[in-house]
């Protein structure tokens, strides 16, 4: 258990030593098309209807959340009634309570890439000072357990409250640069925030559903805020910015592109709208910068002061530094290794006992162990994201990861490509097969094109509102290259000769 000091009094009394010392625990948490075709074709009908089933789904389903987001994402936080609000005790004088905003810029760890919020209390007349945190999660479940309640989104969020040297001191272990802002409220706004918050420390009321944009650490104070400001902030954000939640998870997630790629690929077109005023400040910087334009209502003689007066820079750390962009990466490697199987194919006869013709690669000793090595990569990441966006559609509350238009280009199946990519990794050359096998591989393929090419067509003509410009740009094309490859390279039958 996580303990930390006591002031001396406590605030709000009785109610917040319990709910302190109940908080504080141990948290902080991817030609020769002709002869399969006249070989499969009531079963390559069958196939392609079903793919064109499944994009209809997947458009259908996607366009009509979007649509809501829209509606919903304009309103207010609707935050629930305080009930019993006379048990509540306020300081007998609330001139002497100053609420303070805490800003803490990104970190090291995958979880801080958005930053952090919190809010300070200090009350001089009881000589109390509490930093209320609402970032904490359990993670002593273990992580396994943890792991799959986060897949599932079942993110148990809670409210703690702790001195400052404990707060400031974690951040400044990890660190990270830390602003601290004073809030110029008036004594009625100040009640409303006070009372707000001792409700939030009820024991009913500690554990929160976290959202990553909707509800999390940020948008508390958020709303807190708008509620003691009588809903102003949220009226006079309304308009919309230029920029949509991807861009802020690229952005925001420069520092570990391979974590960047991921969840470009993972999140659907949820993600793709533009953000109101209110909605991006869901990140803690943004948040701090719209109240700092904000007005208060707190007047010195007949001109009206900034919401945020005092700011002070608590400890100033340099931020992690963007890695390289991935897709540019990602996109280099394999257009470079698709260029090179292309410049060693060369045609070759078959088999002295038939006119047919083949394809193999030169260096086969070299070739085909690149072949393997992408195969390898392609099956084994191109599958995992296939099954987790397929598993998350069904098992998972992140309705983010829904209806992904990216499942025609990922399947999961793709997976037991690993077969294939061992031998080539391995012998360094074509992998010979039996014709039933070949046919089915071939079949495979042919349908991985076909959705590739609805893919791209989805996208291209707008029918689509998921953002998939990089794959289009970077991914794409190399993988429609690769699958030609392997179709006319990657294998040949193993031919029976008989003797009659």
């Amino acid at each position: 258990m996580i303990a930390a000091n006591r002031p001396t009094r406590a605030w709000p009394y009785n109610i917040i030593l319990t709910a302190v010392h109940r908080s504080l625990t141990p948290f902080d948490a991817k030609l020769s098309l002709v002869p399969c075709l006249q070989r499969c074709t009531g079963r390559v009908a069958r196939l392609l209807r079903m793919l064109t089933v499944t994009a209809s789904c997947l458009l259908a389903g996607t366009s009509v959340q979007a649509a809501e987001d829209v509606v919903n994402g304009a309103e207010g936080p609707g935050l629930p009634e305080i009930t019993n609000p006379q048990s509540i005790r306020l300081p007998a004088d609330l001139s002497q309570v100053d609420f303070y905003l805490v800003t803490v810029d990104v970190g090291n760890n995958i979880w801080d890439n958005f930053g952090h919020t919190a809010l300070r209390v200090v009350d001089r007349s009881s000589n109390s000072d509490l930093v209320f945190n609402w970032g904490l999660f359990d993670a002593s479940v273990g992580n396994v357990t943890f792991a799959s309640n986060f897949f599932r989104g079942i993110l148990n969020y809670q409210l703690g409250v702790s001195p400052p040297a404990w707060e400031f001191g974690r951040y400044e272990r990890e660190q990270r640069s830390v602003w601290q802002d004073h809030l110029n409220l008036t004594t009625a706004q100040k009640a409303t925030l006070y009372r707000r918050l001792a409700w939030n420390l009820r024991e009913e009321n500690i554990v929160y559903s976290y959202q990553y944009f909707f509800d999390n650490c940020t948008t508390r104070v958020r709303d807190y805020l708008d509620e003691a400001l009588g809903g102003r902030l949220a009226e006079q954000s309304r308009a919309q910015v230029p920029r949509t939640f991807r861009d802020e998870v690229l952005s925001h997630y420069a520092t570990v592109p391979p974590v960047a790629v991921s969840l470009d690929i993972l999140m659907n077109e949820r993600i793709d709208r533009r953000m109101t005023r209110w909605e991006s400040m869901f990140l803690p910087a943004t948040l701090r910068t719209e109240l700092l334009a904000f007005s208060s209502d707190v007047m010195n003689g007949m001109q009206r002061q900034p919401l945020l007066d005092e700011p002070q820079v608590v400890m100033e750390f340099t931020p992690p530094a963007a890695g390289p962009n991935a897709y540019h990466v990602l996109g280099a490697a394999l257009f470079g290794a698709v260029l090179f199987l292309f410049l060693t194919l060369k045609r070759i006869p078959i088999s002295s006992f038939s006119s047919r013709t083949g394809f193999t690669l030169r260096l086969p000793g070299l070739s085909y162990r690149v072949m393997g090595i992408m195969a390898l990569l392609l099956s084994l990441v191109g599958g995992s994201y296939g099954l987790i966006m397929a598993a998350a559609w069904q098992e998972s509350a992140h309705l983010d990861l829904h209806n992904n238009l990216n499942l025609l280009l990922f399947w999961p199946t793709d997976i037991l490509g690993l077969l294939l990519s061992l031998r080539w990794l391995v012998s360094g050359r074509v992998c010979q097969l039996g014709k039933t096998t070949v046919t089915l591989i071939k079949l495979y393929l042919l349908l991985h094109l076909f959705a590739a090419i609805v893919y791209v067509f989805l996208a291209l003509a707008g029918i689509a509102s998921q953002n998939v410009v990089s794959l289009l740009i970077f991914v794409v094309p190399a993988l429609m290259g690769f699958a030609v490859l392997v179709w006319n390279a990657g294998f040949s039958a193993i031919r029976r000769i008989r003797f009659s």
